[in-house]
């Protein structure tokens, strides 16, 4: 059984039944035939089933927002703005997936070649938690619009968003077997991987579980796209406005209650404004008003589990036990639910082991450096390279941070989020691969070179 869970309350939300074998096999030769006419269908007819799912979830946003409230904590107003993003998704890739399909046509010493794109077949996702929707539409949206089909294998304690988003296809007028919900625990995930029928992988979660994955697709020789964790740094300079990054600071580690792998988890602040800095953003933390997340005004909710909350604490009694300084918060509330406060450490020796790990929470390390180099040296100490924020004024600073951070994304004085438009991904063990944009669209199909002699013509 797969069980959800009000990490607001502990109360049990709802069961599923997980799939048997007879289950799986009837969902994949369902993909299979849904591919066989989907492939071919005009780009038209994508972009308006597209359309029409967006306007599904448009008249569904509440009861959308309002479930994944209940399953993982978020809040509800961040609840809405995933969905509104979802939203957005599906009709970027409407908008413009016809012009990243466009062929490329290039000349040869013989003659010219057209590179063309073109589907692979059904493509499985396996997603996390924390934004229930949105990690799903960054394959889905794409995955539609390109001709392949989607088949999903959601996160236990997400499976009402999973059914949700297989009715809002369904409601569309989306072809059976265009997009299935697999409601099946990971131990059946390699197997998946495996059969013949599924053409390439994607995966959002724990380094872990993308080994895991990236194993399974490996021995099968199939195409496979890893968003993994992340210990984003967002770096302070002396020309930065302190308000403003202060501010960032403290929404990228409450928001998603800290579960967010590209928000920013280690502030590496210069040494001339560190002070100043750690005053404001401390004030910021203190000042999170925590509370029921289905409630306007409630700056944080939940985490996502009992037991996430317990790892997040247990971390920081880890780093304390390495010689930090825990200046606020970071405790257990007493009451039913996964709930703490937000927390803020310093002086965490940034070579210990609880300092290279992912700290998937509300509570942030403060870091002191005395120049660029520092900052830059420290924001590479650690194994992952998803993301990284940059405060400064400076333009040769801002290129120095571009050139030089280990990381898939770099956002200059903002907080970094995803868009459509852009390329989404990491370096290091923050995976490999990218979604969004044409480069999300491109991972999962086939480039394929029609050749021509010179004296050939289109239908010789």
């Amino acid at each position: 059984m797969l069980t959800s869970i009000n990490p607001a309350t502990g109360e049990t939300i709802d069961t599923w039944q997980e799939l048997d074998a007879d289950g799986v096999e009837t969902a994949l030769a369902r993909a299979e035939a849904a591919f066989r006419s989907w492939r071919d269908s005009p780009l038209e007819k994508r972009a308006a089933l597209l359309l029409a799912i967006a306007d599904a979830w448009e008249a569904n946003k509440q009861h959308l927002a309002e479930t994944a409230t209940r399953e993982m904590g978020k809040t509800l107003a961040s609840a809405v703005a995933e969905v509104e993003k979802c939203i957005s998704g599906f009709r970027h890739y409407a908008k413009n997936g016809a012009a990243y399909l466009e062929p490329v046509t290039v000349q040869t010493a013989s003659g010219h070649a057209v590179a063309r794109w073109l589907p692979m077949g059904p493509v499985l996702a396996v997603m996390p938690w924390n934004f229930p929707y949105w990690q799903v539409v960054r394959f889905l949206a794409p995955t539609i619009m390109a001709g392949n089909v989607g088949l999903l294998k959601h996160a236990s304690n997400v499976q009402g968003c999973a059914v949700l988003i297989q009715q809002m296809a369904s409601a569309a007028g989306a072809p059976d077997g265009l997009f299935q919900n697999l409601a099946v625990k990971s131990d059946k995930v390699s197997a998946i991987i495996a059969d013949r029928r599924v053409g390439a992988v994607t995966l959002t979660g724990s380094e872990g579980a993308g080994a895991q994955v990236a194993q399974a697709a490996g021995r099968a020789l199939k195409k496979v796209v890893l968003e993994l964790g992340g210990s984003d740094p967002l770096i302070v300079m002396p020309s930065a406005d302190l308000d403003l990054a202060a501010r960032t600071a403290v929404t990228a580690r409450i928001q998603n209650a800290g579960q967010s792998c590209i928000c920013a988890k280690r502030m590496i602040v210069h040494a001339d404004v560190y002070d100043a800095f750690l005053d404001r953003f401390e004030a910021g933390m203190k000042a999170v008003k925590i509370g029921d997340p289905m409630e306007q005004g409630t700056g944080m909710g939940p985490l996502s589990s009992i037991a996430q909350r317990d790892t997040v604490l247990d971390q920081v009694e880890r780093a304390k036990a390495a010689g930090a300084t825990l200046r606020l918060g970071a405790e257990k509330i007493e009451r039913e639910g996964a709930w703490m406060t937000p927390g803020v450490l310093t002086d965490l020796d940034p070579e210990s082991e609880v300092a290279k790990e992912e700290i998937f929470g509300p509570v942030a390390a403060v870091y002191k450096v005395g120049d660029i180099d520092a900052a830059i040296a420290l924001a590479n100490d650690v194994p992952y390279g998803l993301g990284s924020s940059v405060w400064t004024a400076d333009d040769a600073e801002i290129e120095r941070f571009a050139r030089d951070i280990q990381s898939g994304m770099t956002a200059v004085n903002s907080l970094l989020a995803s868009t459509p438009e852009a390329p989404f991904g990491g370096v290091k063990l923050s995976g490999h691969g990218r979604e969004l944009g044409p480069w999300g669209m491109h991972e999962f199909m086939n480039l394929k070179a029609v050749m021509f002699g010179k004296d050939a013509k289109a239908g010789d």
